[in-house]
């Protein structure tokens, strides 16, 4: 239960943080690097252990909750936090007091006490089990898979074994209807997947559009101006386009004022402004 609450309150920051602050970062961006670590074994896990020299060797073996695993001549060895390369190695020095230059290979066979937390927009959030090497798209589908009211970013919240943290932002689009292999990654045990959840969220636009009043707009979609514009009706006849003024509040509540020539946007001159939740659009008549 204290799990559970932790991540619902991280992801209560995550919804409210990330997009002020920015804090996701982007696979795009190099950063998915550090989120594709080798698998470390942990306590349950089945592991086939295999000696090419000596086949009486060969065995598998369930790590203990202490992390150990018992083996004939070398009897326990702590394989905790190790990954398999790191095992194969410990496993040949020890091994090599009773067999000549061993060559040993391990597999990971089962996975087990393993788990990632999905919250937000997924059908059934909550822990799922890490079965095998699991990533990203095979946690959701086991979630259930998205709901309807997914926004457009997944933020995987991992902590690393230094003690560092970092989160890492996932475009639901490159990954599940484009089908971009960089941003299905695998998990780690202790991850946090955070599916945002849209909501519907307004912008207003007044003067000189057929139909001024307040648009309700997904947050995750809010309309450019000259969209804006258009769901409004469009501009009347009497429309001043080279003097649009929107209003917008800062982070400290500061009122400013930003005026767009939107014209020279439909003319291709300069690039279409993107509007933010809650912004006034003013559109102003051009007998003034």
């Amino acid at each position: 239960m204290k799990n559970c609450l932790t991540s619902a309150v991280i992801a209560v920051l995550v919804f409210s943080l990330c997009p002020i602050f920015g804090v996701a970062q982007d696979p795009g961006g190099g950063q998915a690097e550090k989120f594709v670590a080798a698998y470390k074994i942990g306590p349950k896990d089945l592991l086939e252990i295999k000696v090419r020299e000596d086949p009486k060797l060969n065995v598998e073996a369930r790590v203990s909750e202490q992390g150990k695993i018992n083996l004939a001549y070398i009897n326990e060895v702590y394989v905790e936090g190790l990954t398999s390369a790191e095992l194969e190695k410990k496993l040949a020095e020890l091994y090599s007091v009773y067999v000549l230059n061993p060559h040993v290979a391990v597999t990971i066979k089962e996975h087990q006490s393993k788990q990632v937390s999905l919250l937000g927009a997924v059908a059934k959030p909550g822990p799922v089990q890490l079965l095998g090497r699991m990533t990203l798209l095979e946690a959701i589908t086991a979630a259930g898979g998205l709901t309807k009211d997914a926004a457009r970013e997944i933020i995987i919240l991992r902590t690393f074994s230094d003690g560092t943290t970092n989160n890492l932002k996932i475009p639901i689009d490159d990954l599940m209807i484009k089908g971009d292999p960089k941003y299905n990654l695998p998990l780690e045990p202790g991850d946090n997947v955070i599916v945002q959840v849209d909501r519907m969220v307004a912008v207003y636009i007044y003067g000189q559009v057929k139909a001024p009043g307040a648009l309700p707009v997904l947050q995750s979609r809010i309309p450019t101006l000259t969209q804006a514009i258009a769901q409004a009706g469009g501009f009347t006849e009497r429309a001043a386009k080279r003097k649009v003024v929107i209003t917008r509040k800062d982070e400290t509540g500061k009122e400013q004022t930003i005026t767009v020539n939107v014209a020279r946007i439909q003319n291709g001159k300069i690039k279409d402004f993107q509007l933010l939740e809650n912004d006034v659009v003013y559109v102003p008549d051009t007998i003034f």
